[in-house]
């Protein structure tokens, strides 16, 4: 018997029992088909998918007054990364809504960037940004 654990735990066993794995909050795992599996783990298998988060998602906005704002921060409250488009807006109403983001950005602990002509990215504290449009301008004129 002792054996037996033994052998399935290194995955030498032959023996084809299913069964099915109570975790400490009394969730049941479902037994993993063996005979499936060249690299045999016994009750020690556990899925991947089980510990991913959800997709992290980018929304677009191009606003075209004021009152769009309040929209924008609510994706940013809810962990989304936002490109704001203000090539639609007069420069002054477009000046309130980054004022209103760079407010909500700077509660959260986010952060914005401006990305080019009239568009800037807002991301949540757990989105990082590498490099910045303005190097690789530079980098693009100077090959040219």
């Amino acid at each position: 018997m002792a054996l037996d654990k033994l052998g399935r735990f290194f995955g030498i066993s032959e023996d084809d029992e299913t069964d099915n794995t109570e975790l400490e909050d009394g969730t049941a795992v479902p037994a993993v088909d063996h005979t499936q599996e060249t690299n045999h783990r016994g009750h020690n298998v556990v899925s991947i998918q089980s510990g991913l988060t959800p997709t992290s998602k980018i929304v677009i906005y191009e606003p075209r007054v004021y009152s769009d704002a309040k929209e924008v921060a609510q994706n940013l409250l809810n962990n989304k990364a936002i490109i704001i488009n203000f090539s639609r807006m007069d420069d002054a109403s477009a000046r309130r809504i980054v004022d209103f983001i760079t407010g909500t950005v700077y509660a959260l602990s986010g952060e914005i960037q401006r990305v080019g002509d009239k568009i800037f990215l807002a991301t949540p504290p757990k989105f990082e940004t590498d490099g910045k449009v303005s190097e690789l301008v530079e980098k693009k004129d100077n090959l040219d």
